[in-house]
Protein backbone atom coordinates (compact mmCIF):
# COMPACT_ATOMS: atom_id res chain seq x y z
CA UNK A 1 0.00 0.00 0.00
CA UNK A 2 2.91 2.71 1.06
CA UNK A 3 4.18 1.88 -2.61
CA UNK A 4 1.40 2.32 -3.99
CA UNK A 5 1.19 6.06 -2.39
CA UNK A 6 4.61 6.97 -2.87
CA UNK A 7 4.29 5.89 -6.76
CA UNK A 8 0.76 8.12 -6.95
CA UNK A 9 2.20 11.48 -5.52
CA UNK A 10 5.58 10.90 -7.87
CA UNK A 11 3.19 10.53 -10.67
CA UNK A 12 1.04 13.30 -9.76
CA UNK A 13 4.20 15.66 -9.09
CA UNK A 14 5.40 15.03 -12.42
CA UNK A 15 2.20 15.93 -14.25
CA UNK A 16 2.02 19.40 -12.07
CA UNK A 17 5.44 19.72 -13.06
CA UNK A 18 5.29 19.13 -16.66
CA UNK A 19 1.70 21.70 -16.76
CA UNK A 20 3.77 24.66 -15.54
CA UNK A 21 6.36 24.14 -18.05
CA UNK A 22 5.80 27.09 -21.16
CA UNK A 23 4.38 25.02 -24.07
CA UNK A 24 5.38 26.14 -27.81
CA UNK A 25 3.82 25.27 -31.19
CA UNK A 26 7.07 22.37 -32.37
CA UNK A 27 8.92 22.30 -35.42
CA UNK A 28 6.74 20.36 -37.95
CA UNK A 29 3.61 20.40 -36.22
CA UNK A 30 0.47 21.65 -37.62
CA UNK A 31 -0.45 25.06 -36.93
CA UNK A 32 -3.24 24.29 -34.65
CA UNK A 33 -0.94 23.79 -32.03
CA UNK A 34 0.12 27.63 -32.28
CA UNK A 35 -3.70 28.62 -30.81
CA UNK A 36 -2.84 26.21 -27.81
CA UNK A 37 0.30 27.46 -26.83
CA UNK A 38 -1.20 31.08 -26.89
CA UNK A 39 -4.18 30.33 -24.47
CA UNK A 40 -1.71 28.50 -22.43
CA UNK A 41 1.29 30.96 -21.90
CA UNK A 42 -1.72 33.65 -21.70
CA UNK A 43 0.86 35.35 -24.83
CA UNK A 44 -0.50 38.08 -27.33
CA UNK A 45 -0.58 36.08 -30.75
CA UNK A 46 0.10 38.85 -34.02
CA UNK A 47 -0.08 37.13 -37.18
CA UNK A 48 1.57 38.27 -40.54
CA UNK A 49 0.42 37.30 -43.51
CA UNK A 50 2.83 37.32 -46.31
CA UNK A 51 1.84 35.71 -49.91
CA UNK A 52 3.64 32.17 -48.94
CA UNK A 53 3.57 31.32 -45.15
CA UNK A 54 2.36 33.30 -42.24
CA UNK A 55 4.09 34.52 -38.52
CA UNK A 56 2.52 33.92 -35.36
CA UNK A 57 4.45 36.20 -32.90
CA UNK A 58 3.52 35.21 -29.34
CA UNK A 59 4.71 37.58 -26.93
CA UNK A 60 4.38 36.61 -23.38
CA UNK A 61 4.23 39.14 -19.79
CA UNK A 62 8.12 37.47 -19.37
CA UNK A 63 9.91 39.04 -22.42
CA UNK A 64 9.50 35.90 -24.07
CA UNK A 65 8.90 36.05 -28.50
CA UNK A 66 8.65 33.08 -30.28
CA UNK A 67 7.84 33.50 -34.08
CA UNK A 68 6.29 30.17 -35.82
CA UNK A 69 6.30 30.56 -39.45
CA UNK A 70 3.76 28.76 -41.02
CA UNK A 71 3.54 27.29 -45.01
CA UNK A 72 0.43 27.37 -46.99
CA UNK A 73 0.16 23.86 -46.00
CA UNK A 74 -0.19 24.54 -42.27
CA UNK A 75 2.99 23.02 -40.85
CA UNK A 76 5.47 25.54 -39.05
CA UNK A 77 8.58 25.14 -41.08
CA UNK A 78 10.73 27.42 -38.69
CA UNK A 79 10.74 28.86 -35.52
CA UNK A 80 12.75 31.50 -34.04
CA UNK A 81 13.14 33.29 -30.53
CA UNK A 82 13.97 36.11 -28.05
CA UNK A 83 13.96 35.56 -24.44
CA UNK A 84 15.41 36.65 -21.32
CA UNK A 85 16.02 33.00 -20.59
CA UNK A 86 16.87 29.90 -22.93
CA UNK A 87 13.41 28.46 -24.35
CA UNK A 88 12.64 24.55 -23.37
CA UNK A 89 14.13 23.26 -27.30
CA UNK A 90 12.63 20.09 -26.73
CA UNK A 91 9.28 21.41 -26.81
CA UNK A 92 10.08 23.79 -29.20
CA UNK A 93 11.72 21.49 -31.70
CA UNK A 94 9.71 18.72 -31.07
CA UNK A 95 10.81 15.49 -32.82
CA UNK A 96 14.14 17.44 -34.51
CA UNK A 97 15.20 17.71 -30.90
CA UNK A 98 17.15 14.34 -31.55
CA UNK A 99 18.99 15.90 -34.25
CA UNK A 100 20.38 18.66 -32.20
CA UNK A 101 21.57 15.70 -30.12
CA UNK A 102 22.79 13.30 -32.25
CA UNK A 103 24.36 15.97 -34.57
CA UNK A 104 28.21 14.84 -35.44
CA UNK A 105 31.31 17.25 -34.86
CA UNK A 106 31.24 17.98 -38.74
CA UNK A 107 27.76 19.12 -38.28
CA UNK A 108 28.29 21.58 -35.54
CA UNK A 109 29.96 24.40 -34.99
CA UNK A 110 30.54 26.39 -31.63
CA UNK A 111 30.71 30.42 -31.75
CA UNK A 112 32.66 32.66 -29.56
CA UNK A 113 31.61 29.87 -26.49
CA UNK A 114 27.62 31.62 -26.85
CA UNK A 115 26.71 30.41 -29.72
CA UNK A 116 26.07 27.18 -31.70
CA UNK A 117 24.92 26.22 -35.29
CA UNK A 118 24.06 22.50 -36.29
CA UNK A 119 23.10 21.79 -39.73
CA UNK A 120 22.19 18.59 -40.76
CA UNK A 121 20.70 17.45 -44.26
CA UNK A 122 17.28 18.77 -43.30
CA UNK A 123 17.36 20.67 -39.99
CA UNK A 124 19.17 24.05 -39.33
CA UNK A 125 19.72 25.37 -35.93
CA UNK A 126 21.34 29.00 -34.75
CA UNK A 127 21.43 29.74 -31.34
CA UNK A 128 23.44 32.56 -29.39
CA UNK A 129 23.15 34.98 -26.28
CA UNK A 130 24.10 35.29 -22.85
CA UNK A 131 22.56 35.82 -19.60
CA UNK A 132 19.00 37.74 -19.88
CA UNK A 133 19.28 38.02 -23.79
CA UNK A 134 19.08 34.29 -25.63
CA UNK A 135 18.30 34.10 -29.87
CA UNK A 136 17.84 31.96 -32.27
CA UNK A 137 16.13 30.07 -35.15
CA UNK A 138 15.46 26.96 -35.90
CA UNK A 139 13.83 25.25 -39.64
CA UNK A 140 13.69 22.44 -41.27
CA UNK A 141 14.69 23.08 -45.25
CA UNK A 142 11.97 20.29 -46.83
CA UNK A 143 9.28 21.99 -44.97
CA UNK A 144 9.97 25.29 -46.30
CA UNK A 145 7.95 26.74 -49.41
CA UNK A 146 9.58 26.86 -52.35
CA UNK A 147 9.53 30.23 -53.40
CA UNK A 148 10.60 30.98 -49.35
CA UNK A 149 14.15 32.07 -48.90
CA UNK A 150 15.63 30.08 -45.78
CA UNK A 151 16.67 34.11 -44.15
CA UNK A 152 13.08 34.72 -43.03
CA UNK A 153 13.27 32.87 -40.15
CA UNK A 154 14.76 34.88 -37.48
Amino acid sequence: MKSFRSTYIFLLMLVMVSLSLPAWAALGEYEGSVSVDQQYNRAEDRVQDFHAYKVHQLTTSTGTTIREYVSPKGLVFGVAWQSPFMPDMQHLLGTYFTKLQTASKAQTQVRHLRGLTVRTSDFVFVSGGHMRSWTGSAYVPSLTPANVSAEVVR
